[in-house]
Formats: C-alpha cells, sequence, structure tokens
C-alpha cells in the first residue's frame, strides 16, 4: 500500500524546490556579470550561499568549490572549441609552476579550514573577500596591457610561479573558488600574458587546485549529506554555467573597467553585511 504524502513531507518538498530555485536563479546574473569580465563569479556566489540560502562558512566553502568545479569544466569545454590553445602551450613552464604551488596550498588549505571555528572561518572569509573586492577595484584603473613585471626567463618564472600559486590555492580552497581574479592579474601584470590567453590558462591552473580542494573536502565529510548537492550545487553550477556563457558572448559591451569597479564595491557590501557580525 503506497503511503500518502504527509503535510510535513510535503512541506519539506515545497522548501527544497524554493531553495533550488533561489539557487537558480541567483546564479545566473552572478555568472553573467562574471562572464563579462572572463571570471566565474565564486566570490559573489559565497556571500549568497551563507546569507540568502543558509549555509554556515564550513558548508558554504565546499559547496561553491563543487559549483566553481562545474563551472571550469564547462568554460574549458566552451573555450576549446572556440579559441586556439596553442599560444597556452607556448606558457607551459609558468602553468606548471603555478599549479604545483596551488595544489599544495589547496589541500592544506582545506585542513586549516576544518580546524577554524564556524566564527573563525568567516571572519578570514571577510577578509579575503574585502582583499579580492579592494584588488578588482584596483585593477579597474589599470592598463590592460602593460609590460612583464618579471624577467623573460626560467630561473625567475619557476619560482615565482611556485610563490604565487601557494596563494591561489590557499584562496581557492578557504572561499571555495576558482581563484581567476587572482590568476588572471598574476599572468597578466607579473608575465605579461595576453588578457585572452590568460583566461584559458586561468582554468588549466583552477581545474587541479579545485579538484585538489574537493577531494580533500570531500574525505573530511564535507559531502555526506547529498541533498545541499541537489538543492544547491545542480541548479547553482547550471545557472552559474547559462549565466557564464551569456556574459561571455556580450563582453564587450559594458566596459570591463567600469564593471569590476562596481563589482569590487558590491563585493565588499555583500561580504560585510554576510559575515561581518559584532559581538
Amino acid at each position: 500500500m503506497k503511503k500518502a504524502n504527509t503535510p510535513l513531507g510535503e512541506t519539506a518538498k515545497n522548501s527544497r524546490d524554493t531553495h533550488a530555485k533561489l539557487a537558480f536563479l541567483y546564479a545566473v546574473p552572478i555568472g553573467t556579470l562574471g562572464g563579462l569580465i572572463g571570471l566565474g563569479g565564486a566570490e559573489f556566489r559565497l556571500p549568497v550561499l551563507a546569507g540568502v540560502l543558509g549555509y554556515s562558512g564550513h558548508q558554504a566553502v565546499p559547496l561553491n568549490l563543487a559549483i566553481s568545479l562545474m563551472t571550469i569544466a564547462a568554460s574549458l569545454a566552451i573555450r576549446s572549441q572556440i579559441l586556439s590553445v596553442d599560444s597556452v602551450f607556448l606558457l607551459g613552464p609558468i602553468i606548471l609552476s603555478l599549479i604545483a604551488g596551488a595544489m599544495i596550498t589547496a589541500f592544506l588549505g582545506a585542513a586549516l579550514a576544518g580546524r577554524l571555528s564556524n566564527e573563525q572561518l568567516e571572519r578570514l572569509i571577510l577578509v579575503l573577500l574585502v582583499g579580492i573586492g579592494i584588488a578588482l577595484i584596483i585593477e579597474s584603473f589599470l592598463p590592460q596591457q602593460i609590460p612583464a613585471l618579471l624577467p623573460t626567463a626560467l630561473i625567475w618564472w619557476i619560482p615565482a610561479g611556485i610563490l604565487f600559486g601557494l596563494a591561489i590555492g590557499l584562496v581557492s580552497s578557504l572561499l571555495g573558488v576558482a581563484g581567476g581574479e587572482i590568476i588572471i592579474p598574476t599572468l597578466v601584470f607579473a608575465f605579461g600574458v595576453d588578457i585572452k590567453t590568460a583566461g584559458t590558462a586561468s582554468l588549466l591552473i583552477s581545474f587541479p587546485t579545485v579538484l585538489v580542494g574537493l577531494v580533500r573536502y570531500a574525505s573530511r565529510g564535507a559531502f555526506q549529506d547529498p541533498i545541499p548537492l541537489k538543492k544547491t550545487v545542480v541548479p547553482m553550477g547550471i545557472g552559474s554555467v547559462i549565466g557564464a556563457f551569456a556574459g561571455g558572448m556580450v563582453a564587450g559591451i559594458v566596459p570591463a573597467a567600469a564593471l569590476k569597479f562596481a563589482l569590487g564595491v558590491i563585493l565588499n557590501i555583500s561580504a560585510f553585511r554576510v559575515f561581518h557580525k559584532s559581538r
């Protein structure tokens, strides 16, 4: 005999459906804005996960990392069809050194996050988000292309790449982000890479970095409950991919510098509203 749905069961199902719709609806515009400036928008998803959707810092970060992996994989698939990757292969030593450093701290960062209390983690998230917001504002005033800050020599590229990679991996694992907001400026300003090539190279660097962090969080039990994966990660991942594709198609209509300035201000405001708790 089939059991009838109880009012409590129906309420829980309706709540999950509403949650999934909110996750999708917020992800699309965030992904679109990120696509307009060549980024994934994960930094802007984090306040939504912790604020609108009600996750704690410890829950939001690994979920954000899982969504980031979905968007990176989709972006790589799209870019491989429409852009030449020949110029990316020329950056092999830089990319490999950045990956090497980033994978180390992506692994360690996930372990560090597990040792922090939720309050300590959210304070750290606030500091990192504000730092990225300020970096976006500063970047909006800089020219798109400047001479490389580092000399063109492997003896400089390899150690610098590892050092930059260590910072990238730590930020990625503590915020659950792909790290494009750090990787792309690093490639452009430190190594003199053109902006389009930097965007593709950023995805290649982000994928193993995010994967290592994700595996580490999974090993610590972050995804034992499948419900957040269904009601948050899947709809938000789909919305992020759709938004990023739409933003990429119309990139150039809105000046990137003005958009980065505005997004930097918005990120700082949203980070303070969600993660700054007066005691």
